[in-house]
């Protein structure tokens, strides 16, 4: 009679809900966000509606990448930790790009130094 659940194998198999919930909220990274924050947009045009959208796509941070319900929620929202560190990164310097990435990785254009005097 003795020996581990059943159950026990099950759970380790199992896939977390976690993950599926993510993607269906995807998120812009962080280039996109930093280079919507520099165009310069002298005109504030309203939103349009989206019925899809949490508060109907009215409520909406640019530098978290969110669409918020409504205003008491958005202006809550202005005040969490979350929201200040994304301000603070966005006012920055530019976050990294693919660029950068393969420059560190050696995949970027060649570097052999300088040209010495041929003879």
């Amino acid at each position: 009679m003795g020996g581990k659940c059943p159950s026990r194998k099950v759970k380790k198999r199992r896939f977390s809900h976690k993950t599926a919930r993510r993607t269906k909220f995807l998120l812009k990274g962080d280039d996109a966000v930093y280079d919507e924050l520099q165009k310069d947009d002298s005109e504030n045009k309203p939103l349009p509606r989206d019925e899809d959208l949490p508060g109907m796509g009215q409520y909406y941070c640019l530098h978290c990448d969110r669409y918020l319900v409504n205003v008491t929620v958005r202006d809550e929202h202005f005040k969490t930790k979350r929201h200040k560190k994304r301000l603070k990164q966005m006012s920055g310097p530019a976050p990294h790009t693919q660029l950068d990435a393969e420059l560190a990785a050696g995949m970027g254009m060649p570097d052999n130094g300088p040209t010495l005097m041929s003879m």
